[in-house]
């Protein structure tokens, strides 16, 4: 019997990919939707246009309430075995509605800050299940990013800021070589990437030269190019 149990089983399991392929699907469709608000919400929030924000932030509760009604108690095949599921949706909803309420009191830098801590939320759930997104990566090159940025280059040592651009030029190359499927072929794609990879190349060769200035020239180009690739496809 417990043969017989094993070998279902696994018939179920060589099965699963034709069985999962449509909910599987529908899920990160929906799930990109959202993304992809949540990206344009967190750009105008940063970006200190009010009305904007608020029009994003409204974009983005819409989908994501929208992809909660749908898999908040009954996760995606691919999140099924998740322990944290339902714990990650109600936190991000609880962080969405905040960012939306701080956003409506004119608070951007604050709703900015709320809004962070929703891709790390979904970077988590991404890890715990063994996924990797293009986003995954993008978030990556970004988090080595704000340490850059959030450092004093005037006390920095040069040793240590080799080190961080190297990780960044790391970063940069496995964005650009695996690109999203949407991105494929996409001249746009390509017109965002150059100048992102070139950011990064300029840190690197900043700090190899030993110039402070090359190097704070180099740091303060970092952040546009990511922004202006992240919104798009990030």
């Amino acid at each position: 019997m417990k043969s017989l149990l094993s070998t279902l089983a696994l018939a179920a399991v060589l099965s699963a990919p034709v069985a999962f392929a449509g909910p599987v699907a529908d899920f990160e469709g929906d799930y990109r939707e959202m993304y992809a608000n949540y990206r344009t919400a967190l750009f105008m929030t940063n970006a200190g246009k009010p009305e904007a924000a608020v029009k994003a932030l409204t974009a983005l509760e819409e989908t994501f309430w929208a992809l909660n009604d749908s898999y908040g108690t009954t996760p995606p095949p691919h999140y099924a075995d998740d322990p944290a599921w339902g714990e990650t949706m109600s936190r991000v909803g609880g962080l969405l509605e905040q960012a939306a309420a701080e956003a409506e009191a004119g608070d951007l830098p604050a709703a900015h800050e709320t809004l962070e801590g929703i891709r790390d939320l979904f970077g988590s759930l991404h890890l715990r299940n063994d996924i990797a997104s293009f986003s995954d990566r993008m978030n990556a090159y970004h988090a080595e990013m704000e340490h850059v940025l959030e450092m004093d280059l005037s006390k920095a040592d040069v040793g240590m800021l080799r080190e961080r651009a190297a990780v960044l030029d790391f970063l940069a190359r496995r964005v650009i070589d695996t690109p999203p499927e949407e991105a494929i072929g996409s001249a746009e794609f390509d017109q965002l990437a150059k100048p992102f990879r070139a950011s990064a190349d300029a840190f690197l060769e900043a700090t190899r030269s030993g110039d402070p200035e090359a190097v704070k020239a180099a740091v303060a180009g970092l952040k546009k190019p990511y922004s202006q690739l992240f919104l798009k496809f990030g």
